[in-house]
């Protein structure tokens, strides 16, 4: 009976660091290891698939097309013996580390995120912000909530919230041009972030051509939650999800003029590692957020 090649499991831990890393000498920091060490390591890999893995150049490696074909499956692998190793250990009820945009986070995380803990006191969970994509396979983060398509190589992803936008506004600030009663008049008023697209969407939509925009300060503040603080504030027109304003709204701090909402094809989503989808805390968090949001009941697929 013929026997199957067996690849030591040292050797295919230092090629997925060094993969990860895209050097010999920074996966031998990680691993606690010589450069020697680590190439000799590569060399029995590449020895087992009897193909090179690394292309070697002065001071460079980057992977043969076999390794980056093995790369991200031992990755997924390394990843999976981690959480069966926590999960055996008990600690799949540590913090549970959320990524999520700024806007939606100060929106609507903040403001829900009280009865998941209530329902799973075992689970803490910590939030970090930003508008940068971060890379989950390092571990930075669990899962993240994202604008996006959802199409994200090495996640799986789940629909959360349709993003739609349109103008919004303080009702004090129109009253100084006698009210909104044209998209044109919405010109009138200073522009929040006028080189944001959705503004030419909209407009484009609304029937108005050459709405001037690239004449307009640019400035950005970063998140649509702070060009609402601005709106609210009188400061000028911003161009927001209203779902996310409707207690403004309620309030009499913001109002929106026109029933055209647009959309750019982004929408929210949970996104989390494929090789962790079993874990128990992601798995929590993914249940009750899409129980929450119920995305099927907006039109968005599961």
């Amino acid at each position: 009976m013929k026997m199957s090649k067996q690849f030591p499991l040292n050797a295919l831990r230092v090629f997925e660091a060094a993969a990860r890393l895209g050097s010999f000498t920074r996966a031998g920091e990680e691993l606690g290891m010589t450069q020697t060490a680590v190439s000799y390591q590569i060399k029995l890999i590449e020895e087992n698939v009897g193909e090179p893995l690394f292309l070697r150049r002065p001071r460079q490696i980057t992977l043969t097309e076999v390794g980056q074909r093995l790369a991200p499956r031992v990755t997924e692998a390394f990843e999976m013996l981690q959480e069966a190793v926590l999960s055996a250990r008990g600690d799949v009820d540590s913090a549970l580390l959320i990524s999520s945009t700024a806007t939606f986070a100060s929106q609507w995380l903040a403001r829900n995120i009280g009865s998941f803990q209530l329902a799973h006191p075992n689970i803490a969970v910590r939030l970090t912000t930003g508008e940068k994509i971060i890379d989950l396979t390092t571990g930075a983060a669990d899962l993240a909530i994202r604008s996006g398509t959802g199409a994200w190589p090495g996640l799986d992803s789940h629909p959360l919230m349709r993003i739609q936008f349109t103008p919004m506004l303080s009702p004090a600030l129109a009253e100084t041009i006698g009210g909104i009663h044209e998209p044109r008049d919405l010109l009138k008023l200073r522009i929040i972030d006028a080189g944001d697209p959705w503004w030419r969407l909209w407009f484009e939509a609304a029937g108005v051509q050459n709405p001037d925009l690239d004449g307009r300060p640019t400035s950005r503040l970063g998140a649509q939650t702070f060009e609402a603080r601005a709106a609210v504030a009188g400061q000028g027109v911003a161009i927001l999800t209203p779902e996310f304003y409707s207690d403004d709204v309620a309030l009499g701090r913001l109002y929106q003029p026109f029933e055209l909402r647009c959309s750019d094809g982004h929408d929210y989503w949970l996104a989390y590692p494929h090789a962790r989808r079993n874990t128990l805390k992601i798995r929590t968090f993914r249940d009750w957020i899409l129980g929450e949001l119920d995305p099927e009941a907006n039109g968005l697929r599961k």
